[in-house]
């Protein structure tokens, strides 16, 4: 018999493979976190309404607009 409480372990996993990475393009971004967009606007990039968003990397897109990667990760990982 499977109990909720056995199931929560397996969901915090999941939970954690859904982590943001600097290789994913900005749309994949946009697709996993709903917040992405706004916390990217706020910090200046406005990558979210790019034509390059399904192409280009977080990583990319930082440092063209010389932002700090592991800071926005932190971010966007909040």
């Amino acid at each position: 018999m499977i109990t909720k409480k056995q199931k929560k372990p397996r969901e915090i996993e999941v939970k954690k493979g859904k982590k943001i990475k600097k290789e994913m393009t900005f749309y994949e971004i946009m697709q996993r976190n709903s917040k992405a967009g706004m916390i990217l606007a706020e910090k200046g990039m406005l990558c979210g309404g790019c034509p390059m968003a399904q192409m280009e990397t977080l990583e990319q897109g930082c440092v063209a607009h010389g932002v700090s990667i592991n800071f926005i990760l932190k971010e966007l990982n909040k």
